[in-house]
């Protein structure tokens, strides 16, 4: 292939050479074509008004009517409306609470490890148990471990480090989410999975006032179909966006309300997993196993999990997490995690299991130095969307958890009130994040603030893993000092010819796999008729940029397979093929693209990955 040509062409640039410019020039001319073919139909970048397929077509939109609207139904979004309903309750307050979810089932869009700290668990739920919340197996086990190509160097998990886990629970995050959800609508929230929003709605006076969710019945070439429907409008007094990681809502907000304007760019990393059903006699329920190393270099950040689940059959849950500040673009986060399980100790819990699952998603990782502004009129931000995860701990959920409560809190008094005192017609209630200041959530994510920073240096892992234990361990954070981070993810590849390609192992079928069958694994499904919700604001530019100077990158760090390099029919260059039915809705390729071309917007509702307790 083409692909390929381009590659044996920096082989040959590192042996002969020859010239930069030259270089640069020749793969110019073989990766590029004239003029890029159409890969972009959204209206997002295509507008409807211009477009004289939809002259006539009704496009008013039926609106509803709540007191909050909570976009996002993961452990951020369900505790914020439980711990609602719990002070309406409380309080004997009629509030209306709807919650908008993008997948069909609640859980079903949700991955993560998972090792679950349940401190904010007890106190949105102190009965938790009674009520049959799925805590199944409580940690019995840590290890840890640096991994060489052929060996383990055991490291001690000793009190007090931030990756020890006594006290915490394996847990699979979808049916933990799941069972928050029946918790919420037993307190009475109105819940809409399947409804994906697409739009923040504003009021005359620019403040919040509500969301639309997404169109249906759009043909793929960007034209109406005869089943068209219009989204719908949720209006509220105040709207919580807890979409997720780098939710696709929230990157506008940041920009209306200059969210950002004083925290360091938010830093990310791709988190893929798997499921595997193991021989019984190697299943050791409540053992928890981390590993940093082997097959990464030291200054790729990264690392895996292994957990032992207590289920009922010998199950575990295993992943691989690496820094999306990644410089080589010939790297591939998921072949580095299909190579890291021959290693001999991971591959002896492995041999003889079959593998039932897999997915991926990225995870926050600017810690405090990234969080942004919180509150503007008629909205906040909670849970991973703004980013409060616990790097070294590698857990989100308690913090998410924690915080989606800190706003219920906050808002409660405000939207109840009988006289609304707001300057906007959306209300603002910066007594949230005052709130969230002085809750230990900010407490835990101060006292590691330093610890992913600390590994860009010349030691890179090694050097990290020093600071942490000079500096975390015995200072506990207190260190007078705040480190920064390298700036966007999205700006660290180097071009293709300054690095070398990495030569990956074929998988064998047993316990590594490729690409295509892993996805296949995930459920994912969209309605195939529909526009690309990857879109590009420039189509010319994957060819004429990132194929050319970095190879392509995007046909790496997807984990999914939704971007392809293929020959034009013509066979004069190629073209950027986009597999938008495979996409599992991990937002990799929205934070890696290197000229930040991709947008990636919501498909229709229901749509992406079906991940069963994942």
């Amino acid at each position: 292939s083409r692909v390929k040509l381009c590659i044996i062409s920096a082989n040959v640039y590192n042996c002969l050479h020859i010239a930069p410019q030259l270089y640069t020039s020749v793969h110019r001319r073989t990766c590029s074509s004239v003029s890029a073919p159409r890969i972009t139909t959204h209206y997002t970048i295509h507008p409807r008004d211009k477009d004289p397929r939809w002259e006539g077509i009704e496009m008013e939109r039926f609106a509803d009517e709540a007191d909050v609207v909570i976009v996002g139904g993961g452990p951020a979004g369900l505790s914020a409306a439980i711990r609602l309903k719990q002070l309406a309750n409380e309080h004997n307050k009629e509030l209306r609470v709807c919650l908008v979810e993008k997948a069909s089932q609640i859980g079903a869009h949700t991955l993560s490890g998972a090792c679950l700290e349940p401190s904010a668990l007890f106190e949105l739920f102190p009965d938790c148990k009674e009520r049959g919340a799925p805590l199944n197996t409580p940690v019995t086990e840590d290890v840890f471990s640096i991994l060489t190509e052929k060996h383990r160097i055991p490291v001690p998990m000793l009190p007090g480090l931030p990756m020890r886990n006594h006290g915490n629970y394996i847990v699979r995050l979808g049916n933990f989410v799941r069972w928050l959800g029946e918790q919420a609508e037993e307190l009475g929230v109105e819940m809409y999975p399947g409804y994906a929003a697409a739009e923040v709605l504003f009021h005359e006076d620019g403040s919040v006032k509500g969301i639309a969710t997404n169109d249906v019945g759009i043909a793929k070439d960007g034209s109406p179909k005869d089943v068209f429907e219009r989204g719908m409008e949720l209006h509220a007094k105040v709207t919580l966006f807890g979409e997720g990681c780098h939710g696709h809502l929230a990157k506008q907000l940041y920009k209306q309300f200059n969210l950002r304007e004083n925290c360091e760019p938010q830093t990310y990393a791709i988190g893929l997993k798997e499921l595997w059903t193991i021989d019984e006699k190697k299943w050791r329920p409540g053992r928890v196993e981390h590993s940093v190393g082997w097959p990464l270099d030291r200054n790729t950040y990264g690392g895996s999990f292994l957990y032992h689940l207590n289920e009922g059959e010998p199950l575990v849950a295993l992943g691989f997490v690496v820094g999306l500040d990644y410089t080589n673009p010939y790297l591939s986060p998921f072949r580095e995690f299909q190579r890291w399980k021959h290693h001999p100790f991971v591959a002896r819990t492995l041999e003889g299991g079959h593998r039932i699952a897999y997915g991926a998603r990225a995870l926050n990782e600017g810690g405090l130095q990234s969080i942004p502004r919180l509150t503007f009129p008629g909205g906040l931000l909670i849970g991973c969307s703004p980013g409060f995860m616990n790097v070294p701990k590698i857990k989100g959920t308690h913090t998410a958890m924690k915080s989606g409560m800190l706003a219920a809190e906050a808002i409660f008094p405000k939207v109840t009130a009988d006289s609304v005192d707001s300057e906007t017609a959306g209300l603002h209630v910066p007594e949230y994040a005052e709130a969230f200041k002085n809750s230990w959530v900010w407490k835990e994510l101060y006292s590691v603030r330093n610890i992913r920073p600390s590994f860009h240096n010349y030691f890179g892992l090694y050097g990290g893993m020093i600071y942490t234990g000079a500096f975390y361990w015995i200072l506990r954070g207190k260190e007078p000092w705040t480190l920064k981070h390298c700036g966007l993810d999205a700006n660290q590849l180097k071009p293709a010819k300054d690095c070398t390609p990495i030569e990956y192992p074929k998988p064998d079928g047993k316990i590594s796999f490729d690409l295509l069958s892993s996805v296949a694994l995930s459920g994912t499904n969209h309605e195939g008729d529909q526009p690309p919700h990857l879109t590009l604001k420039d189509d010319s530019i994957p060819v004429n940029r990132n194929l050319a100077i970095y190879d392509g990158p995007e046909q790496r760090f997807c984990p999914a397979g939704v971007y392809e390099y293929v020959p034009l029919e013509t066979g004069d260059g190629m073209r950027l093929q986009i597999n938008a039915q495979n996409c599992v809705h991990c937002k990799t390729c929205d934070i890696k693209d290197p000229s930040q071309n991709i947008n990636w917007v919501v498909p229709e509702g229901g749509g992406g990955p079906a991940y069963n307790g994942m």
